[in-house]
């Protein structure tokens, strides 16, 4: 009976243990595990790993580990097979067998059952949006202002961004909320970063060492330790720099804030997904001012997990209210980049964050598509925001970068004002209140509902004071609707797993256009009322993605530009099931025809299909007693997509590599700062917004993911029982085969030996090396792996290194970079 109790020890110790990762020795795994069908205990058996810890706050996911081979059993190649993995292609196997059978299964097929889903985890680099340092210049003098104020801060009338003594009309107008009595007091924002000097004078008072975490050193406070590493502390800076006679002020300057580390190394999907979730009960607003590479070459997104914990954020965060989720869109606008080829910034979830000076002007730097949602203030025209660096004060921060904290800062001050906001709370709140700047740019124009959009501004510059007093007396939202339109494909067209394409009509000198038409019924039958958010997603084949145009007509006549050409971008991938997202039909009627063009610059050397496409409508219910909560599966983005949601494909996870976010911002007058060190991005991922699924998550109760010791005592025990029958049918075999030999030699009286191509052995043949082969049972090979002539045959984990099937390889991983 020791047995079950030690191995209920071990797994408890194991989860608890969380620690460093060492990627030199061991390959890491998440598992999303399903307890209906087999105990933790019996499917980590099963893969051959050891459980590690919890994934982040996922319910049910689990972070698991198994040896990697060395010396002479070493992978040959990235393509070779992993071990895990094609044990649970084998589990799966079985699963589907038995399920096509119409009954339960073996025990390998109820495991199987278990793994909702498995991915390796490999590291990958975020990259920070900080612009090229510059000097600001020498600004007017303001101490009249700061007096008046009772600020001590020596260099608050350098603020341009709180008191523009320049252009008084731009700056972030939150002296008068201030004033109100306003500065942010119980709310916690967490940069997610590259750490956050808590020993700053100006910081330390109102850091929040509870939630803050390193998880590139997997440490409890999340230090900046690289030279480099002051992007996080500045960003910081910007909303909680406190009043106490140094440096200068933060929006929010009673207000807390946390830091979790990720962008100082390369970092897994599960550990990116526990960081956008880290203290998510406490937390109100995630400022995160990085993401893929701004090259105008890469388009990419999160993955299922991440996107998963985004999710699991916006449902369960702040004890439901959700995360705040603000994003900075980008600074590749010089090397022709586009906000929404990055899956981070084009979320329904996020607020993208946009620039403009503090002349009112947009930056060279600053990215424009239509999933900006609001503008903030930021460096441009030689003049930058002034906030705490490490161990000094700065004015070397900027771009987008800068921008993101500026909207973090107010936001603060909202959910102090009005702690109820929910997440979407706020993203009305930014379309409703606004300003539009620079009126005599062309980008302007009036939506159905009478607003004024730009894609390079959104809804206008956001207004501290105007925001604030909106919040008082805002009535919350009611709980969002979804409606997703059925997969139109166009011609035939189809995209397989790996991103096979075929069929579709040819991208001609004017263009593919496709109607797809919405009904009331359709919205009466989805509880859907008000429009808030589009998702268009894509298959389109082509030669260079960056020649493609795509644009969405409303029935109003109201065009979304979801992808413009990007001069830079060569890749042959085309769109294989991307989703563009644009906010700019907010409060449009829904019903009508919706138009989607696809056109390109009908070159002479490179052509394209359109395949397909489909689009998810966001916004409100009507009536919310109906509401209907969702929830994310994993989905391949094939054409036509699965009418079910299917076991997710094993491959491993997305290697990104972020690098510093000053690396590819460009200068005003166009060159670009990337050195030859510069991270050289590569073919692009997949991201999936429009999904099977909801915009709330179900959250499982945690004493589910425990195995119990009878679970455990039972699995054990039919383990065994498997074992002695299996041993006694062996056993009678090999009798029955002993006494038939003897009865023979009786009969015949001839030797043994002078028997010609004797076929009645023991049901062993000789393997590639000498090795012996049980042919007697399938079942018992794959148990035994005794198959020879490979690496991964030998000693670790034998037992399910049999697999013959198909290799199937993937498109290599893509790096990450950080956005000035």
């Amino acid at each position: 009976m020791r047995g079950p109790y030690i191995a209920l020890f071990s797994l408890l110790h194991l989860v608890s243990a969380s620690g460093k990762r060492n990627y030199e020795t061991h390959n890491y795994y998440v598992v999303e595990h399903d307890v209906r069908h087999a105990t933790l205990a019996a499917v980590s058996r099963a893969l051959g790993v050891e459980v590690v810890d919890r994934a982040g706050e996922l319910p049910n996911h689990w972070l698991v580990r198994a040896p990697k081979f060395s010396g002479q059993f070493a992978a040959r190649d990235e393509q070779e097979r992993d071990p895990v993995l094609d044990s649970y292609e084998r589990l799966r196997a079985r699963t589907q067998a038995a399920a096509l059978a119409a009954r339960d299964g073996t025990n390998e097929a109820r495991t199987g059952a278990a793994i909702k889903y498995l991915s390796r985890q490999t590291l990958r680099q975020r990259a920070k949006r900080a612009p090229l340092p510059q000097l600001a210049e020498s600004q007017e003098d303001a101490r009249a202002v700061a007096l008046r104020l009772g600020i001590s801060d020596p260099l608050f009338p350098d603020q341009w961004h709180l008191i523009n003594d320049q252009a008084p009309e731009h700056s972030m107008n939150v002296v008068p909320v201030w004033e109100m009595g306003y500065t942010g007091r119980g709310v916690i924002s967490t940069f997610v970063d590259d750490g956050l000097d808590y020993t700053s004078e100006d910081l330390m008072e109102n850091f929040d060492a509870d939630d803050s975490y390193d998880f590139n050193d997997h440490e409890s406070l999340p230090y900046p330790k690289l030279s480099d590493d002051t992007h996080g502390t500045r960003c910081a800076g910007q909303v909680a720099a406190g009043k106490n006679g140094v440096c200068g002020l933060g929006i929010a300057y009673e207000s807390k804030v946390a830091g979790v580390r990720i962008l100082s190394g390369a970092i897994t999907d599960i550990d990116e997904a526990a960081a956008l979730n880290y203290g998510f009960q406490n937390v109100s607003i995630y400022s995160c001012s990085w993401g893929p590479p701004d090259t105008g070459t890469v388009m990419e997104g999160p993955d299922y997990l991440i996107n998963k914990a985004v999710l699991n954020g916006i449902n369960a965060g702040r004890g439901g209210k959700g995360s705040i989720f603000v994003f900075a869109s980008g600074n590749g606008a010089g090397s022709g980049d586009q906000c929404n080829f990055d899956g981070y910034t084009n979320s329904i979830y996020s607020v993208t964050v946009s620039a403009v000076d503090h002349t009112g002007q947009r930056p060279y730097y600053s990215e424009a598509c239509t999933a900006n949602m609001v503008a903030a203030y930021s460096s441009g025209s030689k003049k930058q925001p002034l906030t705490r660096g490490r161990n000094k004060c700065t004015s070397a921060h900027g771009g987008t970068s800068a921008a993101a904290p500026n909207a973090v800062g107010v936001f603060a001050l909202a959910v102090e004002a009005r702690p109820d906001l929910t997440w979407r709370d706020i993203q009305h709140l930014c379309v409703e209140t606004a300003r539009m700047i620079n009126p005599e740019d062309e980008d302007w124009d009036t939506t159905a509902a009478g607003r004024k959009y730009s894609s390079k501004y959104g809804y206008g510059v956001l207004d501290g004071l105007r925001f604030v007093q909106a919040a008082k007396e805002w009535e919350l939202v009611k709980p969002q609707a979804r409606m997703q339109t059925r997969t139109i494909q166009i011609e035939g067209g189809t995209m397989k797993p790996m991103g096979n394409y075929s069929g579709g009509e040819p991208i001609g000198p004017e263009g593919v256009s496709n109607v797809l038409l919405v009904t009331s019924e359709q919205l009466q039958d989805a509880n859907f009322e008000k429009l808030e958010h589009i998702v268009v997603r894509v298959w389109i084949d082509h030669s260079r993605r960056g020649d493609v145009v795509v644009e969405l007509t409303s029935p109003a006549g109201i065009k979304s530009v979801l992808a413009e050409k990007r001069r830079g971008d060569s890749a042959k991938t085309g769109f294989p099931g991307w989703t563009f997202m644009t906010i700019k039909h907010w409060g449009e009627d829904v019903v009508g025809d919706w138009t989607l063009r696809v056109s390109d610059q009908a070159s002479a050397t490179h052509s394209g299909s359109f395949l397909g496409w489909d689009m998810v409508f966001w916004g409100s219910v009507v009536d919310s007693a109906k509401a209907v909560l969702y929830e994310i599966t994993h989905e391949d983005p094939v054409l036509p997509p699965h009418d079910e949601p299917q076991q997710p494909q094993p491959r491993p996870s997305t290697t990104k590599s972020y690098v510093k976010p000053t690396v590819y911002l460009t200068t005003e007058d166009g060159s670009t700062t990337t050195t030859s060190a510069a991270v050289q991005p590569t073919s692009s991922t997949n991201v999936n917004e429009d999904v099977e699924g909801s915009a709330t998550l179900d959250v499982l109760p945690t004493a589910s993911k425990e195995p119990s010791q009878i679970s455990i005592i039972m699995d054990g025990l039919t383990h065994k029982l498997w074992t002695y029958i299996f041993l006694l049918i062996l056993a009678s075999l090999v009798g029955g085969i002993v006494l038939w030999r003897c009865r023979v030699r009786a009969l015949h009286r001839t030797p043994y030996m002078s028997l010609p191509g004797d076929g009645l052995g023991n049901g062993v043949s000789m393997g590639e090396r000498g090795g012996r082969r049980s042919t007697d049972s399938d079942d018992a090979d794959e148990r035994t792996g005794l198959n020879s002539g490979s690496y991964r045959h030998v000693g670790f984990h034998s037992g399910f290194l049999d697999d013959d099937e198909d290799e199937h390889e993937y498109p290599p991983s893509r790096p990450r970079s950080p956005r000035p």
